[in-house]
């Protein structure tokens, strides 16, 4: 068994939501998954992951969507220091790129914002900036319930990828 994985299944309760909420901050979930322990291997609470997820409510999938940075931004004061070291390496293609695309990106999340009422989820990992802005204005012709449920499946691939991460440590 991973190591990490078995350390977090004996742990207290409190000390075991913290590496969650890193994963991703709703707390409702974090508070479900811990309350399922113990898990065979990561394979078994990435499949549980998924299937909680999958049960929150929007005040939940709000509560996560909250924690992040907009798409190039470089900090956010409401996550965890892991969470925004992670942040900004899924989102480091959007760092280093010229100022009329961070503009665009800018506009855009602000856009995205007034229209959906949170933030700007995607996926980053992989993609580049360009990439992100033509997903954002893509999704800016959806609805609100159809782009929270995209929002809500892009959050379920972050913390995929997160959990995959702090597991591998």
């Amino acid at each position: 068994m991973n190591l990490t994985l078995k350390a977090w299944n004996d742990a207290p309760n409190e000390i075991a939501i913290a590496p969650l909420l890193d994963c991703c901050a709703s707390r409702e979930w974090a508070q479900q998954l811990v309350s399922m322990r113990p898990f065979q291997d990561m394979e078994c609470l990435i499949n549980a992951a998924s299937q909680v997820w999958a049960t929150m409510q929007e005040a939940d999938l709000m509560q996560a969507f909250r924690a992040h940075p907009r798409i190039g931004e470089r900090t956010h004061t409401q996550s965890t220091e892991q969470f925004i070291t992670w942040s900004l390496k899924e989102q480091s293609s959007a760092s280093d790129v010229a100022e009329e695309t961070l503009q665009a990106l800018r506009s855009g999340n602000i856009l995205y914002e007034e229209q959906f009422g949170f933030t700007y989820i995607v996926c980053a990992t992989g993609k580049s900036a360009g990439d992100m802005i033509d997903i954002l204005n893509y999704r800016l012709s959806s609805n609100r319930q159809t782009e929270l449920l995209e929002a809500a499946e892009q959050q379920r691939q972050i913390t995929e990828i997160r959990l995959r991460k702090w597991l591998n440590i």
